[in-house]
Order: structure tokens, then sequence, then C-alpha cells
């Protein structure tokens, strides 16, 4: 992270200052000259701006009105995206460092609004032939506000810092981040947290009869590799652990099932559900929440080869069930399903998977939420709900009915890895369903995982969507 946020008793006279407040009159406190805020009341009243900014030649002043006529939840999110603009304003002007100062009150309130600026700082510039050219200049915000604590502030770095390593993860190209250097990125990630990974490598996958992560591996140069990432404090709130299970498909062609032209331009992407879940393990060891918490990612990529799986091959897998491939372009599912079979061995509580699984999901709901579907789990689904609407990572679920168990029913094995053109979304997550015997919630993160322009504080590229989310979730179930 270039930008460090921390919280200040003390306030620099020659700093730039950003004034958070409710209304115009929270400015009577400040040290604004009465000149200066009758300048903001007539931009507030005559333009209906938010955000005003005064230059006093060697400082910058800004101020933004917080809408109160606005809900708590889509205030805080309008909160967000006020953030993010000024972000561009402060380095518009070249502002390397500021102050915000607080007449809200409001500890939420705050956090969000540092939040949108912190989000819109990251970069992925490590490509680029003139990198100090590219950099952003904000480096340092200071907080100075009685309604949130020095930790606070602290926690919020370590929330950014794990949703970047995920957008790091995604943008990354293949020839940067196969399975082999996936892995080896968890691992450093889990020496930096305090998280205990192990690397499965291809013998011990084989010896484990993983045989959907080997199937799709069957056409790569590369070996797969399926990572363990474990947070476990002394003596956590859950007597079962918690399982993530993140899609690795660090670049997916289709196999001979091939894609084409653009929907091949942004498979890197493929492995989005794998980058997500290590990078909220990492937060969650680095925050040291009171909550048992497993991440298995298996990973590969997805080639046509001479060797490749075909259509029509019949796949037995680390469950034992056999599956029909129909379409070698369904391989998240094949590579998931061993992970959701493998997760059975620590009786969990709950077991969560994410994955860039289908196109249905996007074309159901864009890139504006999470397609979910859960079996047996409720009152979980209730909570990550919750959560998704406090980080505005927002939740559509979705129906998983038995029914749709039909549209995957294979004559020649238990069942095959893709249905019709109807609800897409529900029967892959019917299909990893038959792998598991627990409480299950699937997220397809297919919509915004990946963005081909900048949406506020989202960036091009990589989201690092679901971070948030299930930090926000494990901060509620740890107490």
């Amino acid at each position: 992270m270039t930008l460090l946020i921390k919280k200040v008793n003390r306030i620099a006279a020659a700093d730039n200052f950003i004034y958070l407040v409710n209304s115009i009159k929270d400015l009577n406190k400040s040290k604004l000259s009465r000149a200066e805020q009758d300048y903001i009341r007539k931009q507030v009243k005559k333009h209906e701006k938010d955000l005003i900014s005064i230059n006093r030649l060697n400082q910058w002043i800004f101020v933004h009105v917080v809408n109160k006529k606005r809900p708590d939840y889509k205030r805080t999110e309008e909160l967000r995206k006020a953030g993010s603009k000024l972000h561009g304003w402060l380095n518009n002007h070249n502002i390397d460092s500021a102050t915000l100062i607080d007449f809200t009150g409001n500890g939420s309130q705050i956090l969000a609004f540092v939040e949108g600026i912190g989000l819109s700082s990251y970069q992925f510039i490590k490509y680029k032939k003139d990198k100090k050219k590219e950099l952003f200049s904000l480096k340092e915000l200071k907080i100075s506000a009685h309604a949130i604590r020095k930790e606070e502030a602290e926690n919020l770095n370590i929330i950014l810092d794990a949703v970047f390593k995920c957008r790091d993860m995604v943008n990354e190209p293949l020839s940067a981040l196969n399975a082999e250097k996936l892995a080896a990125t968890v691992k450093e990630m889990g020496s930096a947290s305090g998280a205990r990974v192990e690397v499965m490598g291809k013998k011990k996958i084989e010896s484990l009869k993983m045989g959907g992560l080997l199937a799709v591996n069957k056409g790569s140069i590369d070996p797969p590799t399926f990572t363990i990432m474990e947070w476990k404090p002394i003596e956590p709130v859950n007597d079962k652990p918690y399982v993530l299970v993140g899609k690795g498909v660090v670049y997916d062609t289709g196999g001979l099932n091939i894609k084409t032209g653009s929907y091949m331009e942004n498979m890197k992407c493929d492995m989005a559900g794998a980058a997500t879940m290590a990078s909220a393990l990492y937060a969650i060891a680095r925050l040291r929440l009171n909550v048992h918490v497993i991440a298995l990612l298996p990973a590969t990529d997805n080639r046509p080869d001479g060797n490749a799986y075909v259509s029509g091959d019949i796949i037995t897998m680390h469950s034992g069930l056999t599956v029909e491939v129909i379409n070698t372009d369904a391989e998240g599912r094949m590579i998931l399903a061993d992970a959701l079979s493998y997760a059975k061995k620590y009786d969990p509580k709950l077991v969560i998977d994410a994955a860039t699984l289908t196109g249905s999901a996007l074309r159901a709901i864009g890139k504006y939420g999470v397609v979910a579907m859960q079996e047996d789990a409720v009152r979980p689904m209730e909570k990550l709900k919750e959560a998704g609407e406090e980080v505005c990572e927002r939740i559509a679920e979705f129906p998983f009915w038995e029914e749709y168990d039909e549209l995957i029913k294979s004559n020649v094995a238990d069942i095959k890895n893709i249905g019709g053109m109807d609800a897409g979304m529900i029967t892959a997550g019917r299909f990893l369903k038959r792998f598991t015997d627990y409480p299950f919630i699937h997220l397809d993160i297919a919509g915004p995982a990946f963005f081909d322009k900048q949406d506020s504080y989202r960036p091009a590229g990589g989201t690092g969507v679901g971070v948030r989310l299930l930090v926000e979730y494990f901060k509620m179930v740890s107490g």
C-alpha cells in the first residue's frame, strides 16, 4: 500500500484539510474565515454541491456535506463514493498529505468516507515503464475525530491491504501467476499474517484422487496445486471450522471448447475466487479475529492440448462420483467439486465457495452484486446478506430447488458438468451441491470480480469483491 491512514490527536496547521460535516452550520466550529464559510454556503445552496474546495494558494481546503436525508445504508455507500471522488481531486492537485477533521460525530460515516478514499488509492502499475509519472500523489491521510479509535484506522489499513492483494493477484497475467506461483503468493501471505499454509503438488493431488482438478489440468504445461490456508486462534468461538473454497483457474481458454475473441481477453481473472478467499483469510488472521477459518484453493489453468480432457470424458471425482464432461469450459465446477468433497474431512460448521463461475450470473444481475445460493444455511445467508449491505457487496439469493437437478442428469455417469441454457448459475450451484454434506453457501462473483473500466472506488481490472464482504461477516460471527 502506498497510502497510510492513521488517527491523530494533533493537527498540523500547514496541512491540507478535509472537513466532514452534517451541515454548513458545523463549520462555525472550524477555523475557516467568515468569507470562506459564505462561499461554501453559496456553493451548496446555489449549485447543490456536496463536495466543495477552496484554494488558499499554499493550502487546500475540502468540505463534504453528508446527505442526512438518505437512509443509513445508502448514505454509507454515498460516503464511499464521495471519498473516491475526493481522492481524484487530491491526486489532480498533486496533494500528498491531508487531515480529515470530523464534525459529524458518526464513526461509521467517517470510516466509510475514508474507506472510499483508501479503496481508490489502488494502482496496478508494475508493468508501466514510467511508474513515477503514474503514481497517485496522496501518501498520508490523517484523521482527527473523537468518534473513531486508533485501532479502527489501523484495521482499515489491514482490510485495504487485503483487498489490494486480491486485486493484484487477479490483475497478474498467467506468465507471472500460474498455479504454482499463486500457491507461492498465498504462502507469503500466510507468513505475513500468521496463517498456516500447506501447498499440495501434483503427486499429492493424484494420491487424493482429485479427478476433477487433474482432468482440467491435463492440457496444461504447468502442474496443478491445492493450497490449504488456516487461521486458528487459541480459543475460537466456533468448535467446527468455517471453510472457504475458492476457484483458482489462473487462465481459462475454455479448453477444447475454446472461447473466442473477447471472451478470452480477461480470462486471467478466472482465479478471482481463490484470490478472494486467500485475501479474506489473510485479513482475518491479521485482524486476529477469534474464529477458526480454513481456505481451500484448487488451482490450474485450462488449455487445449493433445492430452486435454474432452467432451464425453467420464471423470471419477475425489468423492467417488462420476461426471460426464459435456463442455470443457465448465471447468471451474470440476476443480471446486474436489475441494468441496475434501472439505468434508474438517466436519465444517459452514462452507462458503466463491467463483467466477457462470456468464449466467453476470447476465442475471450484472456487475452490481453477487449471485448466491444456499443449502441448510438460512441463518448464515441472512447474516452474509447483512454484511453485504454494510459494505455494499450485495447478495442476490437465487432459488436452489431440487427440481434443477433434472437438468444435470447424465445417461452414462452420476452427473454431467453442465445443464442447458436455462438457469445456468443455479444448475452450476446444484452441481457443486452434489459434493457437499454440510451447510453450504455458493457465491458466483462472475459479475463484479473484474471491471473493464473504473466505477468509483472499484478500479478497472480486479475489484477484490468478496474480501470486505467476508471480513465483515466473520467480524459479526466472531463477536
